[in-house]
């Protein structure tokens, strides 16, 4: 389940929509670190969940537009934290509750510089580093050894371990990962009515690509009189965190790559930015800009303003994670019948080796607990619990996803979970497609395969066709049915820096990820040359980008 597009993803949810991506799920979702001796200056106290007591553990959280309370409901008290307390004696409190985002971001940024932090509070990897090396939070190597359960510990290592590794320092377990699945990969969408109206075949390459974003351009098969070739918004190299209208993924049809650490063919690592395969990229978008394939103005577009015109038949293709058929439900779907028919297809190849879908390691955050905090054994018990809870949930545990009403209403209470986790890997691909086809629910494994077959077949038995999303992500040829190949094939490319930020990437990344896009920018709009790529080259490298890659690499040769 993941996290990571929160406005889309949050949209989707509204839409009963259980998003793993990011999976977040994906974003979004497998650990146990290596056997590691206890740290000799945090003391353990006694725990009281030995004795049967209520344990009680402070925590921080953020509001959430799309959190809708029960009557008489808070974050104080409320249905979820009573849940807690009734199944496994923990009591949770609030030190403070941000009103959004950037205010939990500032409060939390002056806890840690005043040392006020609650008992537990979820972090970034830099944070993670920082409060390590303050010496403000615990080991929990021992208190996780021990209090975590089997099903807890076999959970979070089903990536290997690696997830786990990331929160490791010194053979010392500083986190807990805010797990997701890292496979999540891009898809293309395209509108197969408009090929078969223009008789043109579902694309294998790069070249048949970008012959049908031609056609979709000149022969305009939407009738809006102002056609484009493909979906594009204004933040398009940094959309982890959308997962639609952006280009990333069209960088991976050329082996190009977005910010990831990659083999050098040395035994070293490079920055995937700065390769030549890249300026390939570039000067393709360039050709495409020139004709007029992408909308001039996506500059200024967010995601949302450019979807429109997905939505009003002025564009047929846009590159997408495997919830973009929530987002095109908007122009499908019109007085209770479907209008727009979209399929889903894998990113293709500019050449004969198959495109390569990136992916990052599958975690952003981290559940930290502070050197004081009395019962750290209650925040295992709630990670143990929680994953119980997504695992195999009886009726009484829906209300940790629902609320005291146990059904779903579009009110998110899901959010209250102060520590949420995801699965690392899944089989959606293997089993959804197939009991959706054979409207076999007998095969079905997990929470989340079960609700979208629910969902999935609303929509083929003709009583909600609403449902037509989730049929395009779980049928037998939605997104997830292409997943399997992907995964036997190997085509993706896993970042393989894995390790807290570097100090050069604290200092400087902002500044060059702003450099790169203001220069991708200029490249695509025709505004300068390509060469001037080679030039961006250059100057990454003395803005920063060499200190950081010789960061990288001394990390890289103590952890491969």
């Amino acid at each position: 389940m993941r996290r990571r597009s929160k406005s889309l993803i949050i949209f989707a949810l509204t839409l009963s929509l259980a998003i793993t991506a990011c999976s977040s799920t994906t974003k979004v979702e497998e650990k146990k670190p290596t056997d590691a001796t206890p740290t000799t200056t945090t003391t353990t106290p006694t725990p009281a969940s030995e004795k049967n007591e209520v344990v009680e553990v402070s925590t921080v959280s953020l509001s959430d537009q799309y959190l809708k309370f029960d009557p008489g409901e808070s974050f104080e008290k409320n249905a979820v934290y009573d849940a807690y307390m009734k199944d496994i004696g923990v009591k949770i409190t609030n030190k403070w509750v941000a009103a959004d985002d950037p205010q939990f971001k500032e409060k939390l940024k002056m806890a840690i510089a005043s040392n006020d932090i609650p008992d537990f509070m979820r972090v970034n990897a830099t944070q993670l580093k920082e409060l390590t090396e303050a010496d403000m939070i615990m080991d929990l190597k021992s208190v996780y050894d021990k209090y975590a359960t089997d099903e807890t510990k076999k959970f979070l290592m089903m990536d290997g371990g690696l997830q786990m590794k990331t929160a490791t320092f010194d053979n010392k377990l500083m986190g807990i990962p805010s797990s997701y699945n890292p496979y999540q990969y891009q898809f293309l969408f395209i509108r197969k009515d408009w090929l078969k109206k223009l008789n043109l075949p579902e694309p294998k390459t790069m070249a048949d690509l970008l012959t049908i974003a031609e056609a979709f351009k000149t022969k305009d098969p939407g009738g809006t009189g102002k056609p484009y070739g493909i979906a594009v918004s204004k933040d398009p190299f940094n959309n982890k965190d959308t997962g639609v209208t952006g280009l990333w993924p069209f960088l991976n049809s050329y082996h190009a790559y977005e910010n990831n650490w990659i083999e050098d063919g040395k035994g070293g690592l490079v920055n995937s930015d700065i390769q030549p395969q890249v300026k390939e990229a570039l000067k393709a978008l360039q050709d495409m800009f020139k004709k007029g394939l992408i909308d001039p103005e996506f500059a200024v577009k967010d995601t949302e303003k450019e979807a429109e015109l997905l939505y009003n038949n002025n564009i047929g293709i846009v590159y997408g994670a495997s919830w973009v058929p929530a987002q095109l439900v908007k122009g499908a779907l019109k007085d209770g019948k479907v209008v727009q028919e979209w399929g889903v297809f894998p990113i293709p190849s500019v050449d004969s080796n198959p495109a390569r879908s990136q992916i990052g390691i599958g975690v952003d955050e981290y559940y930290v607990v502070s050197k004081k905090a009395k019962h750290p054994e209650g925040v295992i018990k709630l990670l143990n619990q929680y994953i119980v809870t997504q695992q195999h949930p009886t009726e009484e545990q829906k209300v940790y996803e629902y609320g005291k009403d146990l059904k779903e209403k579009g009110a998110n209470y899901w959010l209250l979970n102060p520590l949420r986790v995801g699965r690392q890997l899944d089989n959606n691909g293997d089993i959804l497609p197939k009991a959706i086809e054979t409207k076999n629910a007998s095969i079905l494994e997990t929470k989340d395969q079960k609700t979208r077959y629910e969902r999935a077949m609303k929509y083929v038995d003709g009583s909600d066709i609403n449902m037509w999303w989730e049929y395009l992500i779980s049928g037998p040829k939605g997104a997830y049915s292409l997943v399997p190949a992907i995964q036997q094939n190997k085509q993706y490319l896993q970042n393989k820096f894995y390790g807290a930020p570097t100090p050069t990437m604290t200092e400087r990344q902002e500044i060059l990820i702003k450099k790169r896009d203001e220069i991708f920018f200029k490249i695509i709009m025709n505004q300068v040359s390509v060469d001037e790529f080679d030039k961006f080259v250059e100057e990454w490298k003395k803005l920063g980008g060499d200190k950081m890659t010789k960061e990288v690499n001394e990390w890289y040769a103590t952890h491969k």
